[in-house]
């Protein structure tokens, strides 16, 4: 049995062609949708360039455990700035989109058939270098000169592409006109080729039929676009006479329905207006991306476009126990959500002595590298102490610019949670510790906040 690759189009459709502004929290669900749907591949817009874009992008790439494509742009910083949301998938894909056919390559690019191979021959190339999984897509294929498709296609091939293919953008397709393509196509290329069928003739599936037919190694599908092929009427396909056929796709027809759930049923977080964020101010469901982006930049963090999209996860996860997350609820956020790094100090052990007719005093022991490194420091209580033990080993001083302590859980064996912030070179970081003993939960903040420090500036 030949497996069919289903590529699925549905958050760029969205994007591109029915101009429908998904929310955040909508596109991972798409994306978690057609992941369990089975789709092979799930194709995102090419970035607008926004910084909430971009975070999306990476948000999707880390989430879903299929190949992640994204349009690589016309040049090669466009390519690295895609590949850079995409390079956390675990199997990335760069696209060159370019059109083939006479009046697109004109009206769009300016340029003739010879200097439209030149174009392909270099994209490829300087995607290739950045990305093993270089997919060609041919726009507009349908309209093309006699001949050219097949040459773009190839030469796309020779210079780094691992995939093409054919889409019939101007819907003027039959189901043979397409197979035919894609014959002419695999006699000049060895890579694997894929078709995009048009539905503009409610031909979309025999048209997908006929190429897969005719040796096509993957399709394009969509969900929610009439003009677009279903990946529910491919499955159902596959599922009558793929047998018959000698091909299969592993697509789940319940699951696919679910993505049209998640694009009808889903409401668009809409955006609002952003708030300076103290403790009096409230966070709820309506706040977009955007806005948490702001409200964690007005607690002084800057983080990165990963981060920030961790952190808004978190906080969607948050508002659906609870309607409001307060700002101090937003700094544990970050500081269990964003910027966890590998550690490099280790708490080993720590004891701390205090009283009243004593002085607070702390020793404790860390971990680095396999080696232990211990301190031994007094100070104004037993936290103050440990703080200063830990500042002994690492031989610096952190200014302290928050500090936190709240139980948990109720009862006499509650839970503690700590929350610290650092300064470090103008910048803060935080940290989270939970342990029943309220010292040992300071303690492990202060570490996990160091260890921020120190893996940045590695």
């Amino acid at each position: 049995m030949k497996k069919i690759i289903v590529s699925d189009t549905t958050l760029r459709v969205q994007s591109d062609v029915l101009k429908n502004a998904l929310s955040f929290r909508q596109r991972l669900n798409i994306a978690a949708a057609l992941e369990k749907a089975g789709v092979d591949a799930i194709e995102l817009s090419p970035l607008t360039g926004s910084k909430e874009d971009a975070v999306v992008c990476r948000t999707i790439a880390g989430s879903v455990g299929c190949k992640v494509c994204i349009p690589c742009g016309d040049s090669a910083e466009s390519a690295e700035a895609a590949y850079s949301c995409v390079e956390g998938a675990v199997k990335p894909c760069l696209q060159v989109i370019v059109p083939i056919s006479t009046v697109q390559m004109e009206y769009t690019y300016h340029l003739k058939s010879a200097k439209m191979l030149e174009k392909i021959a270099g994209l490829c190339k300087a995607a290739s270098a950045l990305c093993a999984d270089v997919e060609f897509v041919a726009k507009d294929a349908s309209r093309a000169e006699e001949g050219f498709a097949a040459a773009c296609c190839k030469t796309a091939a020779e210079n780094g592409a691992s995939a093409v293919t054919l889409c019939d953008d101007g819907g003027v397709y039959f189901p043979d006109e397409l197979a035919a393509l894609v014959r002419q196509v695999k006699e000049a290329v060895e890579v694997s080729v894929y078709v995009q069928p048009s539905n503009a003739l409610n031909m979309a599936a025999a048209c997908a039929v006929e190429a897969i037919k005719a040796g096509a190694d993957g399709v394009k599908t969509a969900a929610g676009c009439e003009e677009a092929l279903s990946a529910d009427k491919l499955a159902d396909i596959l599922r009558a006479k793929g047998s018959a056929m000698g091909v299969e796709a592993g697509l789940d027809s319940t699951a696919i329905h679910n993505i049209l759930s998640c694009l009808s049923g889903s409401e668009v977080v809409a955006g609002s207006a952003t708030q300076a964020v103290s403790d009096a101010v409230q966070l709820d469901a309506g706040c977009s991306l955007s806005d948490i982006a702001a409200a964690v930049g007005s607690l002084g963090y800057e983080l990165s476009d990963e981060d920030v999209g961790k952190v808004y996860e978190e906080f969607r996860r948050m508002v659906e126990r609870k309607a409001t997350v307060n700002a101090r609820e937003l700094e544990a956020i970050v500081a269990t959500a964003a910027m966890q790094v590998p550690s490099t100090f280790h708490l080993v052990n720590y004891v701390v002595n205090s009283g009243n007719i004593i002085s607070a005093t702390a020793n404790i022991t860390l971990e680095k590298d396999g080696e232990k490194l211990s301190g031994v420091s007094a100070g104004d209580g037993p936290i103050d102490a440990a703080f200063h033990a830990i500042e002994q080993i690492i031989g610096h001083h952190y200014e302290l610019d928050d500090f936190q302590i709240q139980a948990v859980t109720k009862g006499r064996e509650a839970v503690g949670s700590s929350l610290i912030r650092l300064r470090a070179e103008g910048k803060l970081y935080s940290g989270n510790g939970i342990s029943t003993d309220i010292i040992g939960a300071c303690i492990r903040a202060y570490i996990n906040a160091l260890n921020k420090i120190v893996y940045e500036g590695k």
